[in-house]
């Protein structure tokens, strides 16, 4: 149940963040809601796209009237109790935030964990995904050490099996990530390889190495380990839970190459593959509208085929960046999304 209004109690001991307009790479006009109300309680389970599409219609121009006082202690945080109001100041709409804080008749002041803070987006979407999907190159993978076979020379192995690996492992490490691979992700419109997908099959522990060959124990187990996957270990990737919906600060042209799970097609809350990255000027949070490509018809007046205009169909945001690719997910969708659709700034 969302919860409208201020309460008293909350009013008592206030923080102010005042709020400016500032400039955005696509110059377009903040566009209210109808029936907006006048403040808004942030409830546990709210996201920012939540908060945002509760005062805009575009969601991702939320930077447009949001714009920190950098005297408080970090005030892009947002925290369950905050009260976010609409005022509008010389006609200009701006957001204004009053930080919750229990009041005590003491010196104290309660602190505020950063893990309390909402997120962005829903993350338990994005790290179920996070979990199962590795974009590598062709030189990782075939330096990578590689499953030999089972004990007692089985091919197949499973949970708390032991496995034999060949390879380099002269960095120590302990822990193993078993990775398979899978598709490469191409970009449709230039050919060129973006990166390899490797797929999590699970992991080990090494327990014995006698020069280059290794004896593993599986720790997880998401399938069946087969003779030649590969080892990895672990990557780091630590995903930001506070970056803010906004529009790219370049222009960007590209396309969905692919939707996870093997499928052709993607609808609200799933996580697609994208055509563009870091080299791109891409940034975790940044938004990108969705777009059909328009048909080619046959004018019968004029004689010749005319492309229909491309017709805008959904949002995304970009929540992980690779050098040439990034990983998305779908806010909002009209329409079915398939592999090839366009992207471009909102």
């Amino acid at each position: 149940m969302k919860k409208f209004g201020f309460s008293t109690a909350l009013l008592t001991a206030v923080l102010f963040i005042s709020l400016i307009s500032i400039p955005s790479f696509s110059n377009q006009t903040v566009l209210i809601n109808k029936d907006v109300p006048d403040s808004y309680t942030v409830v546990r389970g709210d996201t920012l796209w939540d908060i945002s599409a509760v005062f805009l219609q575009d969601p991702w121009m939320w930077p447009e009237i949001w714009h920190a006082n950098q005297q408080i202690d970090n005030p892009h945080l947002i925290y369950p109790g905050d009260i976010i109001s609409l005022v509008y100041i010389n006609g200009v709409p701006q957001l204004k935030i009053v930080r919750s804080r229990e009041v005590k008749l003491s010196p104290e002041i309660r602190s505020l964990d950063h893990g309390d803070a909402i997120t962005a987006l829903p993350l338990n979407v994005i790290s179920t995904f996070l979990s199962k999907t590795r974009v590598t190159d062709d030189a990782t993978l075939i330096g990578a050490p590689y499953v030999l076979g089972g004990a007692e020379r089985r091919i197949l192995v499973g949970i708390s099996d032991d496995f034999y690996a060949r390879g380099d492992f002269t960095a120590n490490r302990l822990n193993y990530g078993i990775y398979r691979r899978g598709e490469p992700y191409i970009d449709p419109q230039t050919g060129e390889l973006l990166g390899i997908r490797a797929i999590d099959i699970g992991a080990a522990r090494i327990k014995a190495l006698e020069k280059d060959v290794a004896t593993l124990s599986v720790s997880r187990a998401e399938g069946e380990i087969r003779i030649k996957d590969r080892l990895l270990v672990a990557e780091e990737r630590t995903l930001e839970s506070t970056f803010y919906p906004r529009a790219p600060a370049t222009a960007i042209n590209g396309s969905v190459i692919n939707v996870e799970e093997g499928v052709r097609n993607a609808g609200a809350l799933d996580v697609v593959a994208i055509n563009r990255g870091d080299r791109d000027g891409l940034q975790s949070g940044d938004t990108l509208a969705i777009f059909k490509r328009g048909e080619l018809v046959k004018d019968r007046v004029a004689s010749q085929r005319v492309r229909l205009p491309d017709e805008r169909i959904g949002l995304l945001m970009v929540f992980d960046t690779y050098e040439k690719m990034s990983f998305a997910l779908v806010m909002e969708a009209d329409r079915q999304i398939d592999l090839g659709d366009l992207l471009r700034n909102p």
